[in-house]
C-alpha cells in the first residue's frame, strides 16, 4: 500500500478527566475546573478550557493554579471512573474499526485505509465520533490524514470537540504556519534548543538541512525533521487486551514457605512495575499464577484502574495470592502478569494531596536507570532476591 494512500484517524478525548467529572456533576459545566490533589502541595493533573484561560496547565503546583484562577473548582481525581469511561470508548471503537491502537487512556489511532471503497472515510469517522459521543457523553476530537503525525496535529487544531481532515496535498499549507511545539516528540528542552537555532515554525524547521538536524540532535533530529515534512511511516499497532508483561519463578525444591513466597511475589511486582514505568506504560489488569507440586496450575486476575505504581499493584497481587493459595500444598511455581497495557505517564496519580510519592518513584527509578534495576529495592524484595539467586 502506497503510504500516500493511507488513511489514519487520530482521536483524543477533550480534557478527559474534566469531561468525566462533568458527566457525574453537571454543575461543573461551563465553570473553571481543576483536577488534582486538593491541598496547596498537590499538582494539577488536568484542567478545563475555562481554567486554561487564566494560565493554569497540567503539572502546575496546585497552589499556583489557585492563585491564577482563585474561583476555580478543584476536584480530586477518580481513577476508577476515568478507567471505566476510557474502556467504554475503546469498546465502541473496537466494534467498528478494522485496526485500532489505544495509545493512552484518552487517545486512539485508527487505520481505515481502503474503507473509502465502501464508505467515505470522513463520513465514516464522523459517524464513529457521533456514536462515541452518544454512548459515552464525552466530547471528542478527530484528525484524519495519511499518517499518525499529521492526524495527531490535526486533532490538536480541531479541538475542542471538532474534526479536521488534512489531505496529502494540503499537509504543508496546514502545518507550515504552526509552532514547532505542535510536533509530537518536541518537549520543552527540544523546543528551547530549536528556538536557540532561530526555528519557531514548522515551515522553518522543514527547510533546515537534514544533515544539520543529524549533527545537532542525532537520530531524533532526523525523525523530527521528517515529521516537520509530514513524513511518518509508523504503523497503527493493533491493540490487544493480551498485550502484557510478566515474570515467573520455578523453584528447585517445592515449597510451602508462605513468607518466602510473598516476598518473592513482592520482588516480582517491583521488578516488572519498574519495567512498565521505564516503557511509560500503564496496566489495568493484574494476574497472579501458582503451580502446585502435582502440576495443577491456577490463575486469578483482577481489573484495576490504570497504574504503574508498586504500592498499588503490590496490594492487589498479595490479595490475589491469598485467594489463590487455598490447598496448602507445596508450590512449584509462582508468577505475576500485568496486561491491558496502554501508553501513558502517571498523570493518573497526581490526585494525591502531596507529590512526594511521585517524586519518590522518580528518584528511585532514576537510580535504577543509572546503576541497574537491582540498585534500589524494598526490604522484602531484597529477601526475595536472595532466595531465588543461586
Amino acid at each position: 500500500m502506497n503510504s500516500l494512500n493511507r488513511c489514519i484517524v487520530h482521536l483524543d478525548l477533550d480534557t478527559f478527566f474534566v469531561s468525566v467529572e462533568r458527566l457525574i456533576n453537571r454543575d461543573l459545566i461551563g465553570k473553571p475546573v481543576i483536577i488534582g490533589g486538593t491541598s496547596d502541595r498537590g499538582v494539577v493533573a488536568s484542567c478545563s478550557y475555562e481554567a486554561r484561560q487564566f494560565g493554569v496547565h497540567s503539572a502546575m503546583p496546585m497552589k499556583m493554579a489557585r492563585i491564577l484562577c482563585d474561583h476555580a473548582i478543584v476536584v480530586r481525581g477518580d481513577t476508577d471512573q476515568y478507567s471505566k469511561y476510557s474502556k467504554m470508548v475503546t469498546e465502541v471503537i473496537s466494534e467498528r474499526a478494522p485496526v485500532y491502537e489505544k495509545a493512552s487512556i484518552d487517545e486512539h489511532y485508527l487505520d481505515i485505509t481502503g474503507m473509502d471503497r465502501f464508505f467515505g472515510n470522513l463520513k465514516w469517522s464522523q459517524e464513529l465520533r457521533q456514536k462515541i459521543i452518544h454512548e459515552t457523553g464525552l466530547p471528542i476530537s478527530f484528525g484524519i490524514s495519511i499518517n499518525k503525525t499529521v492526524s495527531k496535529i490535526a486533532t490538536g487544531e480541531a479541538k475542542p470537540n471538532g474534526l479536521l481532515q488534512v489531505p496529502y496535498q494540503g499537509i504543508h499549507p496546514f502545518m507550515d504556519p504552526l509552532s514547532i511545539k505542535k510536533i509530537p516528540m518536541i518537549g520543552n528542552k527540544t523546543y528551547q534548543l530549536l528556538r536557540s537555532m532561530g526555528i519557531s515554525t514548522i515551515n522553518t524547521l522543514r527547510h533546515v538541512p537534514v544533515e544539520m538536524m543529524d549533527r545537532v540532535m542525532g537520530k531524533n533530529g532526523i525523525v523530527i525533521w521528517k515529521k516537520s515534512n509530514g513524513i511518518d511511516q509508523t504503523p497503527v499497532q493493533q491493540y490487544s487486551e493480551r498485550k502484557s508483561i510478566s515474570t515467573e519463578r520455578t523453584f528447585e525444591n517445592d515449597t510451602i514457605d508462605i513468607y518466602m513466597l510473598k516476598n518473592i511475589l513482592i520482588g516480582m511486582v517491583e521488578k516488572i512495575a519498574f519495567q512498565l514505568r521505564k516503557k511509560q506504560k500503564l496496566t489495568s489488569c493484574i494476574t497472579v499464577k501458582i503451580r502446585y507440586s502435582n502440576f495443577d496450575t491456577h490463575t486469578l486476575q483482577r481489573h484495576i484502574p490504570y497504574t504503574a505504581f508498586d504500592h498499588i499493584l503490590l496490594d492487589m497481587a498479595l490479595e490475589l495470592f491469598k485467594k489463590l493459595y487455598t490447598r496448602r500444598m507445596l508450590i512449584r511455581l509462582i508468577g505475576v502478569k500485568f496486561s491491558s497495557l496502554v501508553n501513558g505517564s502517571q498523570q493518573l496519580n497526581m490526585f494525591e494531596d502531596t507529590p512526594e510519592m511521585t517524586n519518590l518513584y522518580q528518584a528511585m527509578d532514576g537510580i535504577r536507570l543509572r546503576f541497574g534495576d537491582k540498585s534500589v529495592r524494598r526490604a522484602a524484595g531484597m529477601h526475595a532476591l536472595k532466595e531465588v539467586m543461586p
